[in-house]
């Protein structure tokens, strides 16, 4: 992993992978992700339904989160192509004391390993740049591919959480 470029406007690189903030640019990408059956499912539904809506959303949500805490959801790209395959990055929500890990790629780059790239990168990121010793997860109990993921990554099983507004009872993971 490399650090912060300024140049790139890289986060962080891996070998096949770039993680940089979100853009206005990045709405058509957003679109297309937060409105995938998978996202529905285990993250929840977002409406958004059009380019003004995906502006927003990235701009209340992970542009808005780097204003307030200078980390957030990051988009993942190809280093090949540049193309956006997802997102990772760190949260900060009202309703938890940590940080918590959070990543969603769209399914036709599913099972290529970026998914546990990114978050390694993120992991890496979290505890060099920022000194985090402590990060959390939260998913749906049913989520088992990211449930997976996060054992490789080193996170273990705390037991569930319930975040207030919300009836679902999610795993609560942590970094070990």
């Amino acid at each position: 992993m490399t650090p912060f470029d300024s140049q790139s406007g890289a986060i962080a690189e891996t070998a096949r992978l770039r993680l940089r903030r979100f853009d206005g640019s990045d709405a058509a990408f957003a679109l297309e992700l937060v409105n995938e059956p998978s996202w529905i499912r285990f993250i929840g539904k977002r409406d958004v339904g059009n380019l003004d809506d995906a502006r927003r959303y990235l701009e209340k949500g992970p542009i808005a989160m780097y204003a307030r805490h200078g980390f957030g959801l990051w988009c993942v790209a190809l280093r090949s192509t540049g193309a956006a395959i997802g997102m990772c990055g760190l949260i900060k929500r009202d309703t938890l004391p940590d940080v918590d890990l959070g990543f969603a790629f769209l399914p036709r780059y599913w099972g290529n390993g970026y998914a546990l790239e990114a978050a390694e990168a993120t992991m890496a990121y979290a505890r060099e740049t920022l000194g985090l010793t402590r990060v959390v997860a939260i998913l749906s109990q049913d989520n088992e591919r990211s449930a997976r993921l996060l054992v490789k990554l080193g996170f273990v099983p705390e037991g569930t959480i319930r975040m207030p507004g919300d009836d679902e009872t999610l795993a609560l993971y942590a970094s070990a």
